[in-house]
């Protein structure tokens, strides 16, 4: 087997766009609310439930990898969106692929987000579970419950990402 090494990408809402959203305020448009007391930046990303289901709020705590780490699986929820908005802003990477058949190496794009960025996957796009870079960060996860099955997983072999990000 050989195993084959992913180049980290520069996040940018260009180059994310065909797997999901980016979820932050960076030059966003907001509008004041609460007497003019707090800024609403509306509708960052927009949640996929399809006609049966409804949006959840989890909170996710992962355990932190280390550099270079092999890369295990992707999966994808066909029936909608799933995002994930870290909490302390902590680093982490994640790895995408376009909806559609399993992903060859080829289809596979990884970005190192370290701003605070969240992100919101599209339903059908494959991603790696979460890939925390230090430890105690939590992550708010909304995504979709209700019937059918929303959750397919594709294993991979030979795949990693490199010591230090680029």
């Amino acid at each position: 087997m050989t195993t084959q090494e992913l180049t980290l990408e520069p996040l940018t809402a260009e180059a994310f766009t065909p797997f999901g959203d980016l979820i932050h305020s960076h030059e966003r448009d907001y509008f004041l609310i609460n007497d003019g007391q707090c800024r609403r930046y509306h509708r960052l990303a927009k949640v996929e439930t399809g006609t049966d289901g409804g949006a959840i709020l989890s909170l996710f705590r992962p355990r932190p990898i280390s550099l270079p780490h092999t890369l295990v699986l992707m999966e994808r929820h066909p029936l909608g969106s799933q995002a994930f908005v870290p909490l302390a802003g902590q680093p982490y990477i994640v790895v995408v692929a376009p909806p559609g058949p399993p992903p060859a190496v080829a289809d596979l794009h990884a970005f190192l987000i370290t701003n605070g960025t969240g992100v919101n996957y599209h339903a059908g796009t494959w991603h790696h579970p979460l890939l925390a870079l230090s430890p105690g960060g939590d992550f708010l996860v909304v995504d979709r419950e209700g019937p059918g099955h929303n959750c397919e997983e594709h294993l991979l072999e030979g795949i990693r990402l490199p010591v230090a990000p680029v």
